[in-house]
Parts: structure tokens; sequence; C-alpha cells
């Protein structure tokens, strides 16, 4: 199974409790061991196959926020805690800036959650934003300013929940938007719009 880079780090200290818990009571280290199994299966990181065209899905989870802002339209796709937490570019292209704004920790699913802690991607074409929910306190960026990326490679993973939303290109109207609120997508195969 592949891991989220950095997985081992969160995952250690437990494995490392759970050995001491078993010598002192065999739930603790059960419960010990448990957690880091959890932490484990939360960051893992398959492969995928990206088709050969269109705009794919930056992430795994339920497509949340689809809405015009001035001559773009931006799709959000939420991460709840049982899907995959690492994230994808939507279209080949360069990474022209990587920018980090501090914000709230507010639920990943609700409009507060636009002012939250988030990554901003910016490629050619398309802005791609890893926003941090009320638990995800952490959001990891894999690539930085002059990566040259293909559609489906990964960009960097969220810990512990969130949302990524991609704004399009203005060449892409909400005609060429192929899913709807709601719809389950999984990052690097699904195709959210088309040109």
């Amino acid at each position: 199974m592949h891991l989220a880079p950095g997985t081992w780090r969160l995952a250690a200290p437990l494995i490392a409790a759970s050995v001491l818990g078993f010598i002192l009571s065999p739930l603790w280290g059960a419960a010990a061991l448990a957690l880091a199994a959890l932490v484990l299966w939360f960051h893992r990181d398959p492969n995928r196959n990206p088709p050969d065209h269109g705009i794919v899905s930056p992430a795994d989870g339920r497509i949340s926020v689809l809405r015009r802002e001035g001559e773009r339209v931006r799709v959000g796709v939420f991460m709840n805690v049982t899907d995959v937490h690492v994230n994808r570019t939507p279209i080949p292209g360069t990474v022209r800036e990587v920018d980090h704004v501090p914000g709230a920790n507010r639920p990943a699913f609700t409009k507060g959650s636009d002012r939250n802690e988030r990554l901003h991607l910016h490629f050619d074409e398309l802005r791609v934003t890893l926003i941090a929910g009320w638990f995800a306190r952490r959001i990891h960026a894999h690539v930085g300013p002059g990566d040259r990326l293909e559609r489906g490679d990964r960009i960097g993973h969220i810990s512990f929940g969130s949302r990524a939303d991609v704004l399009l290109p203005e060449s892409v109207s909400l005609e060429n938007v192929r899913v709807e609120k709601g719809d389950r997508v999984r990052a690097g195969e699904t195709i959210i719009a088309t040109r």
C-alpha cells in the first residue's frame, strides 16, 4: 500500500506507544495499535488511471460547491474521513505559484470554510485550492513553482478532513461542467469538466 509522504512520522509514535501499552495493559496496547492502523489507512495513496482528456477531480469525495465566480466556475470536493486525501492535478500544466493563506478551521462542508486555512496552487489556466477542515490542521504540498505535471499527478494531501476546489479556466462555462452537487468523484480519474 502506498502512503502519503510523512505518514510514518504520524504513525510511529502510536506504534511505539502500543508496545509500551501492551506491557502495561493489553487494552491500551490494542487501542494504540488500532489508532496507528487508522492513521496508516487514512493516508493511503492508491494509484489512479487518469483519462487522456478533460479536467479531472483534484480529490476523492462529493461535489459540495458548484458556482460561478465572476467569469469563472468553481467546483469544490468535500473529502469525508473515509475518502483518500491525496490530491491530484486536474490538467497537465506547470505550477506557477504555491500560496499558503492562514485562516480559521471551520467544517470544510460549510460556507464559513471559505475563510479556512488554505493552500492555492496556481497553474497556467486554473487554480487548485486545498482547504483545511475543522479537524484538519496540516496541508502538505508535494509540488513547487516550476514543476511540470501531467493530468492526475499528485500535488499534495491534507491530513484529517478537508476540501479541494478548482477554479476552472475562463474558457470553461457551467455548460461544460460534467458533475452536479452531491456526485461522488475520484481524484485524477473523474472528469468534472470539458472544454
